[in-house]
This record gives C-alpha cells, sequence and structure tokens, in this order.
C-alpha cells in the first residue's frame, strides 16, 4: 500500500492522504461519522424548541422579556462558541473540539435544568450556546473532511437540516412534559432540559471511536499516524467485501506542516486570495439566516394575531412547517451532489422566495386562512431548508483546509448577527394584527433577499460537487514549486 506521507529533506511530506479518502465507497465507517456528529443540530433544535415554549416562566417567575432573553442569551453564547473554538478546532484539531465542544453544551444545559432564578438559567444557557457555536465549526469541519467527495454534498446538508428532528423532539416532549396532568409544573421543564444531555452522554462515548481528520493531521506534521488511520479506515472498508479503486499517485501534494496561521494570513485568504468566495458564503449565510428568524420567531404571533388561534392551537401548526424543513435536505440533499452546488443553491432559494411572495399577496388580499397559510410556508421551506443546509456545506468546502473551521465561525456570527434584526423588524411588522399591509412589504423583503441570495450564488458560486476539498482550494501549506519525489512503500 502507498504510505499517505513521505517526509523529504525539505521538511515537506508527499500525501495522497486526500485521493485515498475521497476514493472510498461509502461504508459503516461513514455511517459512524453521521452519527456521531450529526446530533448536534439536532441537540441545536431541541434547545430553541424547549426555550421557545417556556416552561421555567411561572417557575422562576419571569416576565416575556426574560424569557426572550433566555433565548437571546443562548444565541449569543453561540456566536461567542464559534469564534473561540473556530480557532482553536483549525489549530487544536478536529477530534479534539468535537470532544470538548459536546462535554460543554452537556453541562451547561444540564445545569440549566436545575436552575432556581433567572440569572442562574441564563449563566448556563450562555454556556450551552458555547457549547453548540462551537459544534458547529468542529463538526462541519470534521464531516467534510472525513466524508468521500461524492457523498459530501448530501451528507453535509442532511445533516445540517436534522436541525428541524431535534425541534419536533422538542415539540412532543414539551407536549407532553409541560402538561400539568402528567407532570408536576416544577419538574417537567427540568426534565425537558436533561433530554439533551442524556442523548449527549451516549454521543460522546460514540464519538471516542471517531478519529481526527487525517486531512488536518498531515498539515501539521503528523503524517506518520494520520497514514496509520487511513490504512485501518481501508481495511475495514475492504473487510465489508468491498473493493477500493487503485491508488493514483500522480494525485499525491507536497505538504509542509504550519502549526498556526497568523491572522493576516487568513485575512489573506478571505480579501484577497478569493474574494468573490467570501462575498458568496456572506451572502449565502446572511440571506438564509435572515429568512428563517425572521419567520421562524413570529409565526406563531402571525397564526394567533391574523388567523386568532390560540397558542395551543398555533403549536400544532409548527408540526407540518417543521417536518416540511427536515424532509428538504433529505430529499433535495442527493441533487446538490448529481445536478450541481451552483444550479441547485440557485434553485432552492429562488423557488423559496417565489413562494413566500405568492403567499404574501394572497395574505394581503385576505384569501389565506391558517392552514393554507402554513401550507404556503411548508412548500416554501422545503426548499428554504435545504438552501439553508447548503450555505453551511459552501462556506465549509470553499475555503483551505487550515482556516476551515474559522470560516465556519466567522461566516455564522454574521450570519446570525443580521439574522437576529429578522424577529425584531417582523414582530413589529406583526403588531397585534390589525394592518396586513405592513407584514406583506416584509415578507416581500424576505422574498426579495432570498432570491438575491440564489441570484449571487448562480453568478459566482463554486462547482464543488464530486471534487475533493484540496480541488477546491489548495491547502494553504501545500508546496507547490518542488520537483515530483518518489513515493516510499510501506
Amino acid at each position: 500500500m502507498t504510505t499517505a506521507a513521505v517526509p523529504t529533506d525539505s521538511g515537506a511530506v508527499r500525501s495522497l492522504i486526500p485521493f485515498r479518502m475521497d476514493r472510498l465507497p461509502w461504508a459503516r465507517f461513514h455511517w459512524l461519522v453521521v452519527v456521531g456528529l450529526g446530533v448536534s443540530w439536532i441537540l441545536d433544535g431541541l434547545e430553541i424548541q424547549l426555550v421557545s415554549n417556556a416552561g421555567f416562566q411561572d417557575t422562576l417567575h419571569m416576565s416575556s422579556t426574560e424569557v426572550g432573553f433566555a433565548g437571546t442569551i443562548y444565541l449569543i453564547g453561540q456566536v461567542v462558541g464559534a469564534l473561540t473554538f473556530g480557532r482553536l478546532t483549525d489549530r487544536l484539531g478536529r477530534k479534539r473540539l468535537f470532544i470538548i465542544t459536546l462535554a460543554i453544551y452537556l453541562v451547561g444545559s444540564g445545569i440549566a435544568g436545575l436552575a432556581w432564578t433567572p440569572w442562574f438559567l441564563y449563566l448556563w444557557r450562555f454556556v450551552a450556546g458555547l457549547g453548540i457555536g462551537g459544534e458547529y465549526t468542529a463538526i462541519n469541519s470534521a464531516i467534510d473532511e472525513l466524508i468521500p467527495a461524492k457523498y459530501r454534498g448530501r451528507v453535509d446538508i442532511a445533516v445540517n437540516g436534522t436541525y428541524w428532528a431535534g425541534a419536533l423532539l422538542g415539540a412532543f416532549a414539551s407536549f407532553w412534559l409541560l402538561d400539568t396532568s402528567h407532570v408536576a409544573q416544577n419538574v417537567g421543564w427540568r426534565v425537558a432540559f436533561f433530554i439533551g444531555p442524556v442523548m449527549g452522554l451516549v454521543i460522546i462515548w460514540l464519538r471516542r471511536h471517531i478519529p481526527e481528520s487525517p486531512r488536518w493531521m498531515v498539515t501539521h506534521g503528523q503524517g506518520a499516524e494520520a497514514d496509520r488511520i487511513v490504512d485501518e479506515i481501508e481495511a475495514s472498508v475492504q473487510a465489508q467485501g468491498k473493493t477500493l479503486a487503485p491508488v493514483d499517485e500522480s494525485r499525491a501534494m507536497s505538504i509542509k506542516a504550519r502549526e498556526t496561521i497568523p491572522f493576516r494570513d487568513l485575512l489573506h485568504v478571505f480579501v484577497k486570495r478569493y474574494p468573490s468566495r467570501t462575498v458568496l458564503g456572506l451572502t449565502m449565510m446572511i440571506t438564509q439566516s435572515f429568512l428563517y428568524n425572521a419567520i421562524f420567531f413570529t409565526y406563531a404571533l402571525v397564526l394567533q394575531n391574523f388567523y386568532h388561534l390560540d397558542k395551543s392551537a398555533a403549536a400544532i401548526y409548527f408540526i407540518p412547517f417543521a417536518i416540511g424543513n427536515l424532509a428538504g435536505p433529505l430529499l433535495l440533499g442527493p441533487l446538490f451532489d448529481t445536478i450541481g452546488r451552483r444550479k441547485m443553491i440557485f434553485s432552492t432559494y429562488l423557488v423559496a422566495g417565489l413562494v413566500l411572495l405568492v403567499s404574501a399577496f394572497l395574505f394581503k388580499a385576505g384569501t389565506l386562512n391558517a392552514t393554507t397559510h402554513t401550507i404556503f410556508w411548508c412548500v416554501s421551506f422545503f426548499f428554504a431548508s435545504a438552501g439553508a443546509s447548503s450555505a453551511y456545506l459552501t462556506v465549509s468546502e470553499i475555503f483551505p483546509l487550515e482556516v476551515r473551521g474559522q470560516a465556519i465561525s466567522y461566516f455564522f456570527a454574521i450570519g446570525q448577527i443580521f439574522g437576529a434584526l429578522g424577529p425584531v423588524l417582523f414582530g413589529a411588522l406583526v403588531g397585534q394584527g390589525k394592518e396586513r399591509t405592513p407584514l406583506f412589504w416584509g415578507y416581500v423583503l424576505a422574498s426579495a433577499i432570498m432570491i438575491i441570495g440564489g441570484l449571487v450564488a448562480i453568478r459566482i458560486g463554486v462547482d464543488a460537487e464530486g471534487k475533493g476539498l484540496e480541488d477546491i482550494a489548495d491547502p494553504l501549506s501545500k508546496v507547490s514549486d518542488e520537483p515530483p519525489l518518489e513515493p516510499a512503500r510501506a
């Protein structure tokens, strides 16, 4: 077997690891990666839904403003966690961080369930947010680097879309646990907060069996260990009766390890080396974040104020909305690998925007009821959810390996900041439900923003489908001016 990394006198190594990882057929190892790492978004959806149901409000004697701040402090924690752990995951490795960040979440969410006063709840909701924000960076990086290029798009999009599976789980759990006829008021919401940590304990055990990213290791001077890990993965795949394609020696690249990337080099990557990709990533993250936060955090207000549903009835309408959001990434995800990234991003953003636009005019005309309006939302977000998931895929695969975690963290943070404007703006537009015109223009704005996102993607998007990460963006540690080296044999 060809070794993955062969040292040279210059300090560089000749690496075949990216090619070896990308040529693997789908196997049990990849299911381990998907299940072990993909649970992060389920936990995030679960957390958001539990807080939005506010079962702790009466126990902790909190006002509506204080309940809202419990959600805000969690989102602030996500941004801080992403920015903090994004740099660490590039420096210390994917595995170390996806263990640490999950552990932080477990502690934060679990202790929050013991809260006896609002400030204590805020503190540990912030800690839980830190962990989930860090998860976004470490997990997206690891998944992209461990999954073969042929499947990377559908897997990343499906995993990001499982946020809505967590939201559904939270909705059903809250429906039973917050019913005082089943569980005492002071107990139900606390039990709900323990659901995520219990799931996390199982997953953190599973993650111990997921290896460090060999791609990351070879760029950090750990070529021999990276080679051993890839050998073991290949052996496990062959043990399942699967055949590996021959190693193409011409695909090797020379890598000179770099332990850290100065901020000036990071800035150079975003501003000088890949400026159009920076615009692409920012546009996709901001547009999808604004749309989602604007609609998701105010849909219940629309149902209550304009269609006169009570809170219990409005909550039921969340279920088909969440199912549509979950189905989109699962069903449309494979098309991002076959039809292609740019065409599918453009299509999902465009269709989502147009369906929302049609519903805006029908809403203004007063021809919709709660059911038909929810159907429009379900259709629009069936496509929008796949598009939103592809935003995370895009920013995680179009930049060099050494800055992947940081790229995800910065784009995620900026998207969240702009997205935070959505609930405030749309909450004001909903008002008391007496005037439809302001909200109509809000829907028109959200539609236009999504359509613009699609147009930007079709114009400057990257055709990354089926390509290895190193073919999309050269590693910063790649040595391009060295003469070819003779590969060694194991």
